[in-house]
This record gives C-alpha cells, structure tokens and sequence, in this order.
C-alpha cells in the first residue's frame, strides 16, 4: 500500500526497501551531499543510493549518523565501480564504501554496470558478502535482460534488485516484465528525465491534479510497481518529490504516459558504454 514515505516493497528475499528515496549522483561532496541527505532524512526519507564513483559517501555517512534517526529505521545503497568489478577487487571496494560511509552494513550493495567478462566473477563476490552478513540484499544496476539471462543461468543468489534508466521516455516495458517474471524489484534513476520535464501532456496532468511534473512522473513510476530515487540537492524540491502519496492517476493517464516511450536514453546504452 503506497501510504508514505514509509511504504516499502518487499524484495525477494523478504527485505523490505522503500519505494521512494533520495538519489546523489553529481551531488558533491561536503556540506552539499551533506545537507542534503540531512535535510531528506528528517523530513521522512528513508531510503538513501550512492554509489563509489560518486565520490560523496563520505558526507552520505556523516548526514546519517547526524540525522539522529535509528541505522535499522533507513535503508542505504551503494554499488561497486567499473574498475573494482573481479572477485577480490569487489570484496576490497565493499569493504572501501562500508568504512567511507562509516556503516557496520549496507541494505543494498549493485553492480554499478554489466562490464563484460567480470560482472559474473563480480556477482559471486556480493554473493559471498550476503552470505556473510555484510550486506541484507544484493542486486545489479543497468543490466538488459541478456545481460540478466547470463547471470541467473548460474548465480546462488537471485538479484533482488535491477536499477535502470526510465521515465516516460523510456518506459522499459519489457525488462520490466522479465523482472518481475524472476521477481526482480526494478528500480528508476533519473526518474526526472535530468529536468527535461517540459512535455505538453505533463503539462496537462500537472494542471488536472493540480501537482508538479516532477510528482506527475513520481506517482506514475510508483503506480506501475517501480522504486524511484530522485535526485535534488533544493531542500522544497527534496520535500516536493516527496509528496506524491496523496493522490492517484487514473489508468488512462498512466497509458498516455506509457505512450510518450521513445526508447530514449539521456544516459549511456549499458551495450555500449565505455567502461
């Protein structure tokens, strides 16, 4: 039930992750990430992803060891870059961001992207860090479903989570299908679209439901079974993502919505990136 902010998915292994948090990338480090992840935190959030290569979990730490909220009440992402991807390289960069962030565990640690010939060795490395306790779910980050075929033709341990690039132009329909058919919980970065939000039929359901854009795309990602971490550094915009809990879009606007697909990356084609 999406009540609040409080309201979770229940992963696959029965961890329970909010379906709205606080994203961080590009947010610098210091009194900005800082401030930030503060302000987010006491004004409900729980959910906080970072990642290595962000270089800020450093201030990700301190604002939640500040925030004067309970370690269990929150649940903290990060995930493992290009370069670390290898067995004994991934344990060594977990270990790197479990003591930046200053934290005894992760909630969730994802392979950042499927950089080819290393993300299986990489998988067994965050396979052995749940097994031992260091990390409560594990996940990936950017992978396609052949990429996902590769890694559940052998793996332990199922990903509890694939985060991926959608918004309304790029819906992903069919990886999302392929998730939840291997109960893999799909999650959104730049549910936001990195501000290009000025779309005429937004504009539209903005007015009907008397919500911002931003909201509009919000509730959409939530109603169709997708965690979102929008990314703001404004402390009424942090607030403003936020409150997208008290209203509904109709089935018809969310089909509008799906229409707007243009299979549209504002980031790299994980098939294509250079690592």
């Amino acid at each position: 039930m999406l009540k609040d902010l409080r309201s979770t998915t229940r992963l696959n292994n029965g961890v329970e992750m909010p379906w709205l948090g606080l994203g961080v990338f590009k947010v610098k480090e210091g009194e900005e990430v800082y401030s930030s992840v503060k302000h987010a935190i006491q004004y409900g959030y729980k959910s906080i992803d970072t990642a290595a290569v962000y270089g800020n979990e450093e201030g990700v730490g301190k604002a939640i060891r500040e925030s004067g909220i309970p370690r269990e009440q929150l649940f903290i992402t990060t995930k493992v870059w290009n370069a670390n991807q290898g067995y004994d390289s991934t344990l060594q960069a977990f270990e790197d961001s479990r003591k930046k962030l200053g934290l005894d565990y992760l909630d969730l640690y994802l392979i950042h992207w499927p950089v080819k010939e290393k993300y299986k060795e990489t998988w067994k490395a965050l396979e052995k860090l749940y097994k031992d306790g260091s990390v409560r779910a594990i996940g990936v980050s950017n992978f396609h479903i052949h990429h996902l075929q590769d890694l559940l033709a052998d793996c332990e341990v199922v990903p509890a989570v694939n985060q991926v690039e959608c918004h309304p132009q790029l819906t992903q329909k069919e990886l999302q299908v392929f998730c939840q058919e291997q109960k893999i919980q799909m999650e959104a970065w730049s549910p936001l679209m990195q501000g290009n939000l000025d779309v005429p039929l937004l504009t539209e359901l903005s007015q009907k439901y008397n919500k911002t854009a931003a909201q509009i795309v919000l509730r959409w990602d939530l109603q169709r079974g997708i965690v979102t971490i929008p990314k703001s550094i404004t402390p009424h915009r942090i607030e403003e993502n936020a409150n997208v809990f008290d209203f509904e879009l109709s089935t018809e606007d969310i089909e509008r919505i799906d229409a707007l697909n243009a299979n549209h990356r504002y980031g790299p084609d994980p098939d294509n990136f250079n690592f």
